[in-house]
């Protein structure tokens, strides 16, 4: 898990195991504030990274032998993109969640056991796209931000 990287570009690829993307999480996290991440972003980048690629690990690989996730940073004096691809399950119906949050309903036991990543993906983030290409997901994450340089 030898991260390939430059001033502003950061690309890691990692085994889809949760001890695998958690310590991929932290990599890319610290990589990014190496490279100027402005720090009031910092969280709200790891948050959704963290959603984003546990998602693949807990559903795109969900019966299936997994393979690798590659993450793909280019951060920029006035936002960052992110690329997560993997080639597990495409997202149901081949485009990402719209973020509602699910129904707290009146009781904890109603309660659901998901379903907020997604609403924290969208919340967190200026611009999400999704595409199946070639058997091969491709999540683009964009963070803007004010030029801090």
């Amino acid at each position: 898990m030898e991260p390939v990287c430059n001033k502003t570009c950061l690309e890691l690829s990692f085994p889809a195991t949760e001890t695998e993307a958690s310590a991929g999480i932290s990599q890319l996290s610290a990589g990014l504030a190496k490279r100027g991440l402005p720090p009031h972003k910092a969280d709200d980048v790891k948050i959704a990274l963290a959603e984003a690629i546990n998602n693949v690990v807990e559903h795109a690989y969900n019966g299936v032998a997994p393979a690798k996730v590659r993450v793909t940073c280019r951060l920029d004096q006035d936002r960052l993109d992110i690329l997560i691809s993997d080639t597990g399950h495409p997202l149901p119906g081949c485009h990402p969640p719209d973020g509602t949050p699910a129904s707290l309903g009146t009781r904890i036991q109603d309660l659901p056991e998901g379903g907020f990543g997604w609403f924290l993906i969208h919340q967190l983030t200026n611009d999400i796209w999704y595409e199946r290409r070639d058997g091969c997901n491709r999540l683009s994450l964009r963070f803007n931000f004010e030029s801090t340089r």
